[in-house]
């Protein structure tokens, strides 16, 4: 199957978004866990394996994590918001390591939007310049977008920008926001309404099919998705069967996801899509239920779809696509929490703060204090 793992390498970032799902805490995955973690993709057979954080380009383990997945034959992605890589001899340090695909995260074309959506002046520019170097590198490069309250509205100005700046990125990422965990659950006014994305999500959407470019919407139940329903990543994951494997650097630990619905309304259970459509993302009560509607259309056409996007889907094994008639409208169960494998050691960090103002500082947590600053106990 086309099954792709996730390692969080640390949990502090260089930007400070307000939404983020994955704040800061106290622990990192160092080098020697890292190979463990890999090693146990390579033995399920995993496709591939997706570092990432926090930045994962803040740990200096990266190289050797990434030279080691490629060792084991899996293939090496990376989720940045591109900061790092705005420095072309990084970028060719994991190039040389062996990185082949990232996803560089980008909300928003416009710079002030952009500044206030990390929490980071100048962080646009940043991007840039990690696109501009990515157009010259053999590193596939997509572009990550979280819709949010402040960007919903423009989804489709910010790819037009793209197909005139960087051609060269030929698919994205809607990730609809999850309102429910991190920074969002407190900072409650950037979560979208269902209505207010749609427009400009289905605009956006259209111009990239006109364009030959492809895109994967998550977190979107499908009554907003008409027209589009196989670009829905969890969709593509209930069809094929699919699992994720996790490892956190939080309380959650590391988590196996083979089930991916979330929350149904009562309204769904007349749904034709409800077997394919993985509800409403939202562990809260942020999003309202009653934003939700119903669809009768064939599911078929669009697992036939999907079945069909083999050429396109660099992920793809040979899956075993569910019959439609087995797509039943049951409950979804929660992703089953599992024990690392070995080297599942979490290791606690030194309390000195001066990442958070210098990212570009040549520190890691497990280094002695920076000169001049206290000890944990001083």
């Amino acid at each position: 199957m086309a099954n792709i793992g996730y390692i969080q390498m640390v949990r502090h970032c260089n930007q400070n978004c307000g939404f983020c799902s994955n704040p800061e805490t106290p622990w990192f995955h160092d080098a020697a866990q890292v190979r463990d973690l890999v090693d146990d993709f390579a033995a399920r057979g995993y496709f591939g394996v997706i570092f990432t954080g926090g930045e994962p380009t803040l740990s200096p383990a990266l190289p050797d994590a990434i030279a080691h997945a490629r060792d084991r034959g899996l293939h090496t992605r990376l989720i940045s918001n591109g900061q790092k890589l705005a420095d072309r001899a990084y970028l060719r340090l994991l190039e040389d390591a062996g990185l082949q695909h990232v996803h560089v995260s980008v909300h928003s074309h416009k710079a002030a939007l952009e500044d206030f959506l990390t929490g980071t002046p100048g962080s646009l520019a940043w991007a840039e310049q990690a696109l501009s170097h990515l157009a010259e590198s053999p590193v596939r490069v997509d572009v990550n977008v979280v819709i949010n309250r402040f960007n919903c509205d423009q989804l489709h100005e910010t790819i037009a920008w793209f197909e005139r700046r960087y051609p060269h990125v030929r698919h994205f990422i809607f990730n609809n926001l999850d309102p429910s965990i991190g920074r969002a659950h407190t900072n409650t006014y950037f979560t979208p309404k269902l209505r207010d994305l749609e427009y400009a999500l289905h605009a956006a959407a259209r111009r990239l099919t006109a364009s030959g470019r492809t895109f994967r919407v998550e977190k979107v139940p499908l009554c907003y998705m008409g027209g589009f329903e196989h670009t829905s990543t969890e969709t593509r994951k209930i069809i094929k069967s699919e699992e994720r494997i996790v490892h956190f650097l939080d309380e959650k630990g590391t988590v196996r996801q083979q089930q991916w619905g979330h929350k149904h309304h009562a309204v769904c259970r007349s749904c034709t899509l409800r077997g394919l459509c993985a509800g409403l993302f939202d562990r809260g009560d942020a999003y309202d239920p009653a934003e939700l509607t119903p669809v009768f259309v064939d599911p078929r056409p669009i697992v036939d779809r999907v079945a069909a996007d083999e050429a396109s889907d660099p992920a793809w094994r040979r899956a075993k696509l569910k019959d439609t008639a087995a797509l039943v409208a049951d409950e979804p169960q929660p992703p089953e929490t599992m024990a690392p494998p070995d080297g599942s050691r979490l290791v606690t960090p030194s309390h000195n703060r001066k990442r958070r103002r210098d990212p570009w500082v040549d520190w890691h947590p497990v280094d002695a204090p920076l000169p001049g600053q206290p000890t944990p106990e001083g």
